[in-house]
């Protein structure tokens, strides 16, 4: 891959990364599709307690497990690595939250004292973008497992991984290998066969008369096509009869995005889907939307909840602005204990706060819980025999009730929307509490999955013998 595809590739898959948050979301739902309770609002003062993590019991503590059990584990400690692209030149910091994250966790455990008694030790790894086989080659050499991180190209080290048999709970998954990859367990799953369709089926009670008005804004993308493909289907999983008014705009940008306004305008759309990051290319699109008379609702994944929308929202470009959320807000945090303990464990480090950081911090809990199970008898297997057994999780209240154990997203989520500065939840009304319904989970079309996959919903593209599969 050349520098030029590199550059215009990289935010495509930040945006495939942010369709991660968008489908995770809410505090004690009921996975059967009734609506989620919230938070309580549990005085913040307790929210650095060792004894829990938000509605969850710490798995963290003493205890007496020995044993040099596997790769990394001994009768002290246990090597596990994470990381992100932060030292990626074109977008220096990029996920930085997720390493953030999950050394605040690995502190935060330790202090409880560690995993039965035996100490963890981190080690974070910069795959910098292009970096991602190399960091996944020395992991191979020396980590347990991978918990916590999230690479954008991770497609180029998922052979690597499955090779050296390093099971993983990543933070996120970008490729189709990865996201239904063997010995991968996820807080938050993004399946390719699967979708959380929250985000439609809300809009639609919201908006109503929107229905037959909406359109998806095309790219010349391949990953965003594709991605396209997977948002029509879901939009007519909710009941929309999209547009379809013809207009593709190059990823790399326009001389000027004023004809392809006008053509919106002309079709008569009153919506309009970008499945974009909040880039300025996309940002020069809206302001041509209003140059040429017409103010369209906007929706977008989580990517556009975030501190950046809220700067470029100067003179209201973005106060239509709406965004499928399956993470509790960050505003939230006095009212969801989860969300304030993440927040103050990270912000005590220095460390920098938002969506992808409490999206790892789900996942190392899970791997913590999972971990603390297996006692003095710490191996890989053992590892992948609990978490396949976790079939209800919500990180301790920081998002909607997922199913990791079977690689299923949640069936619950939440609308914000921006106006001024401030984003507030649009949908449902009551605030911390999400919808849930059983109709919001919409299998996908195979043609868009990217990757075969096995009677088991693994992708079956670098399975080889020696993969360790859960055991009864």
């Amino acid at each position: 891959m050349n520098k030029h595809t590199l550059a215009r590739s990289v935010l495509a898959l930040t945006a495939s990364v942010a369709l991660l948050s968008a489908c995770a979301g809410e505090r004690g739902a009921d996975p059967s599709g009734g609506a989620g309770t919230g938070g309580t609002g549990a005085a913040a003062a307790d929210t650095l307690a060792v004894d829990k993590f938000g509605t969850l019991d710490s798995p963290c503590g003493e205890g007496d497990a020995t044993g040099a059990t596997d790769q990394g584990v001994t009768d002290t400690e246990i090597r596990i690595g994470y990381g992100d692209d932060r030292g990626y030149a074109k977008s220096p910091g990029l996920n930085k939250e997720m390493s953030d994250a999950v050394s605040a966790m690995i502190d935060w455990c330790n202090a409880q004292g560690g995993i039965n008694g035996r100490t963890i030790v981190g080690t974070d790894y910069d795959a910098a973008m292009t970096q991602a086989n190399s960091v996944m080659q020395d992991a191979c050499r020396s980590e347990f497992m991978l918990v916590g991180h999230g690479f954008a190209m991770d497609q180029t080290a998922e052979q690597t991984r499955v090779a050296c048999n390093l099971a993983a709970v990543p933070g996120f998954t970008v490729s189709p290998e990865a996201a239904n990859g063997p010995m991968t367990y996820q807080g938050v799953p993004f399946p390719v066969d699967y979708a959380n369709g929250s985000a439609w089926f809300q809009l639609a009670q919201l908006r109503p008369d929107l229905k037959d008005k909406f359109d998806l804004v095309g790219s010349t993308m391949p990953t965003i096509v594709t991605s396209l493909t997977k948002v029509r289907s879901i939009a007519e999983a909710a009941g929309f009869e999209l547009k379809n008014c013809g207009v593709t705009i190059n990823y790399d940008g326009e001389a000027s995005y004023v004809p392809f306004a006008e053509k919106f305008k002309e079709c008569g759309v009153e919506g309009l889907w970008t499945s974009r990051s909040p880039v300025p290319n996309e940002l020069n699109f809206f302001k041509a939307l209003g140059q040429v008379g017409i103010d369209p609702v906007l929706m977008g994944e989580a990517t556009w909840y975030g501190e950046t929308v809220k700067e470029a929202n100067a003179g209201g470009l973005l106060d239509n602005l709406y965004a499928g959320m399956g993470f509790q807000m960050l505003e939230n945090a006095d009212k969801v204990p989860a969300v304030q303990q993440y927040v103050d464990l990270v912000e005590e480090q220095g460390g920098k706060t938002a969506l992808l950081g409490m999206q790892a911090t789900s996942s190392f809990l899970l791997w913590a819980t999972a971990a603390k199970e297996c006692g003095s008898d710490l191996t890989r297997q053992c590892m992948i025999n609990e978490l396949s057994q976790i079939h209800e999780w919500d990180g301790g209240g920081l998002h909607a009730v997922t199913d990791p154990g079977a690689n299923m997203p949640a069936k619950c989520g939440l609308m914000v929307s921006l106006k001024g500065d401030a984003y507030t939840q649009a949908f449902p009304q009551s605030s911390a509490e999400f919808e849930c319904n059983d109709s919001y989970l919409v299998a996908t079309a195979p043609e868009t999955w990217g990757t075969e996959l096995g009677p088991d919903r693994i992708a079956t593209k670098f399975m080889n013998p020696n993969v360790l599969a859960p055991q009864d």
